[in-house]
């Protein structure tokens, strides 16, 4: 999807502190290479990764890339998502991509 849809968002970390972005920032690229209301409490950490090409066994990494994060960050709730080139399309991609924020 193209950054366009993208440009009237403010992209800020949400309900995260900057430390916690930077550690999900750095355990993303170190596995795969390279919140949205503020007022709401509680719930999980969703993650959307986009990979610009097909990577392998992208399920082991997402499994790998939620222990790494809850162990730099603490045992909260993680959701991963992977898209690259060769997955198909769903609506929780699309949704993700429109209302997410870049971390």
């Amino acid at each position: 999807m193209p950054d366009a849809k993208r440009e009237n968002h403010v992209w800020r970390c949400m309900r995260l502190s900057e430390s916690t972005c930077a550690v999900i920032r750095s355990t993303v690229q170190d596995i795969f290479g390279s919140r949205i209301n503020d007022n709401s409490r509680g719930g999980d950490i969703d993650l959307l990764i986009e990979l610009p090409s097909t990577t392998t066994e992208p399920e082991r990494k997402a499994l790998q890339l939620i222990t790494r994060l809850q162990l730099r960050i603490g045992d909260q709730p993680i959701d991963v998502l992977v898209l690259n080139p060769s997955t198909p399309r769903q609506a929780i991609h699309e949704h993700a991509i429109l209302t997410g924020m870049t971390l």
